[in-house]
């Protein structure tokens, strides 16, 4: 990174201070003296006050940056890395006032102490020319001096829980484990730096299981490929955790990715590549190709091909309504296509209202106000949601989808893709692929319309009748195929999709009318004769009104 002069100067004297503690350190667990301990202690405001000059120039370079300025990264890095640094030296005396405490200020095992202190400074001494070279093997070596005072601290460890068994000096012992702790916690200081480096140098956040992860897909790009010379930008963060990022051949053209990463937690990528594979068994073309899969540790990362286009909810916002209608059209007619083709004759129960159940309480973290008893106003029962929930539960039970299909899953507005050039249908984000009834995903898609948080009333108008529009083609193939329970379990797969999605919706006002239309909903359910389910019809254009 090109620093501005006083971060580098300032950055320059915090790295000279914060090793020489680390010296006065090692000496002094190797040597115990007042003067040595007083070194560190007598600096204690010193480093602090460095962090905190680093912090006010970067902030002051950034407010002066544009948002799409490629120094804010490194700026914000640095940031990290003074904090990092100020860090350790506040574990230094930390490790000084433990050894004070002692009754005999020799540590058991001094010179293993000493040796793991000047892991550190090897580490210290690499941060500036990491930084000032941008260089990430340098980062990586500051990394590696974590995972080395790791396994210094287990052995530490039981070495001193072994002397700990012959009850002696026992209290002196207690403490000196939390010194080596103390400097087991440097390394993971020392870590978080190098991953700040290498964040700076990618242009993104990420950790280190990231990197290698990011690393191995590249080298799998190459050989796929033959893309050489990337460039990385970060697209997004799933709720889940995943982050997604755009990998693009380094010739400076925005946006022109020739592949997508995605990494994260090892169960949820798992399962979204036996999606994928399991699309292209049963329904070949829609779903992207996955280049490469690499895992480490209970980390994953996904390499999965780019496909040209946009999104369904992108359209909605952004594009003609020649292009909505277009794009809606061929829509419906994979979807109809992919319901035939893929149809089995075994009846399904979605379990909407268990579904409900199961993230409610994640909704009432959010809006604890949604969470009352039952009441009585002028005579009349109001049952709780809870209640509501409950009653339809019984009542979901005897009604099933007299078939089944394979679903999308999360069938949102944002993981469908139309190429118009292609005139052709794509699904993203497949984990939760599988066999079950098809109004799962009609309900998750009617309601991802409505959460879209748009104040505008022409363009809200637009987007409500867009999902008018899906209800009935959802509507035409329920009754071309003699679904005659389609309308209840659209009722109840709204309601379990209204309220859920208010989990994301911190809008107090748009949160409500969901959450007031999905008890209105299982109120018309709970109302409906069982043996008159096939009257039931669901008031679209009152519930999706702009």
């Amino acid at each position: 990174m090109r620093l501005p002069k006083s971060i580098r100067d300032n950055l320059r004297f915090l790295c000279v201070e914060v090793d020489t503690q680390v010296a006065h350190l090692g000496d002094y667990i190797a040597t115990p003296s007042p003067d040595l301990a007083r070194a560190i202690l007598d600096r204690s405001g010193y480093p602090g006050n460095l962090k905190q000059r680093i912090h006010a120039s970067c902030l002051d370079h950034l407010a002066r940056c544009p948002d799409d300025c490629p120094q804010g990264m490194s700026l914000r890095a640095l940031e990290f890395i003074a904090t990092e640094l100020d860090n350790i030296a506040g574990l230094c005396r930390d490790c000084i006032e433990q050894i004070q405490a002692m009754d005999n200020p020799g540590l058991h095992g001094a010179k293993a102490y000493v040796s793991m202190l000047e892991r550190v400074r090897h580490g210290i001494g690499l941060v500036e020319p990491a930084i000032n070279g941008n260089d990430t093997r340098l980062a990586l070596k500051i990394a590696q001096v974590e995972d080395r005072l790791d396994r210094d601290y287990h052995r530490q460890r039981k070495l001193t829980i072994s002397a700990l068994k012959q009850k002696k000096r026992t209290e002196d012992l207690i403490r000196a484990l939390f010194v080596a702790q103390n400097i087991e916690q440097m390394g993971d200081a020392l870590l978080a730096t190098s991953e700040a480096i290498i964040s700076a140098n990618l242009g993104q956040l990420v950790d280190l299981q990231r990197y290698h992860s990011l690393a191995a897909s590249v080298g799998d790009l190459d050989k796929e490929d033959g893309v050489d010379d990337v460039q990385i930008d970060a697209i997004a963060e799933t709720r889940s955790g995943s982050a997604i990022a755009g990998i693009s051949r380094g010739d400076g053209v925005k946006n022109d990715y020739v592949a997508i990463f995605k990494d994260g937690e090892k169960r949820k990528l798992k399962k979204e590549r036996a999606g994928v594979e399991s699309w292209h068994q049963i329904y070949p073309g829609l779903a992207p190709r996955i280049l490469s899969y690499n895992k480490r540790g209970r980390s994953a990362a996904l390499l999965i091909e780019h496909l040209p286009g946009f999104t369904f909810e992108q359209i909605l916002l952004n594009e003609p309504s020649s292009l909505l209608s277009e794009a809606l059209d061929r829509l419906s007619k994979t979807l109809r296509s992919v319901w035939r083709e893929t149809r089995i004759e075994k009846p399904s129960n979605a379990g909407f209202t268990d579904q409900l159940r199961e993230r409610l309480p994640e909704v009432y973290r959010v809006h604890p106000e949604f969470r009352q008893g039952d009441s009585l106003i002028c005579g009349t029962a109001v049952p709780s949601l809870d209640t509501l929930i409950a009653r339809a539960q019984a009542y979901e039970k005897s009604v099933q989808a007299p078939f089944s299909v394979y679903i999308h899953g999360d069938f949102n507005v944002d993981n469908i893709i139309y190429d118009p050039e292609e005139q052709r249908i794509n699904f993203i984000d497949l984990h939760r692929s599988r066999y079950l009834d098809y109004v799962q995903d009609v309900s998750v898609f009617l309601v991802s319309h409505y959460r879209l948080q748009v104040l505008d009333r022409p363009l809200r108008y637009r987007i409500m009748q867009s999902a008018r529009d899906f209800c009935q083609i959802a509507r035409r193939f329920a009754r071309k195929n003699g679904d005659q329970t389609f309308e209840l379990r659209l009722a109840l797969g709204l309601a379990r999709s209204f309220v859920t999605s208010t989990r994301f919706i911190l809008d107090k006002s748009l949160a409500r009318d969901m959450l007031l239309r999905a008890r209105y909903l299982l109120e018309l359910v709970l109302e409906t004769d069982p043996e008159k389910v096939a009257r039931f019809k669901v008031p679209i254009q009152e519930l999706f009104v702009a």
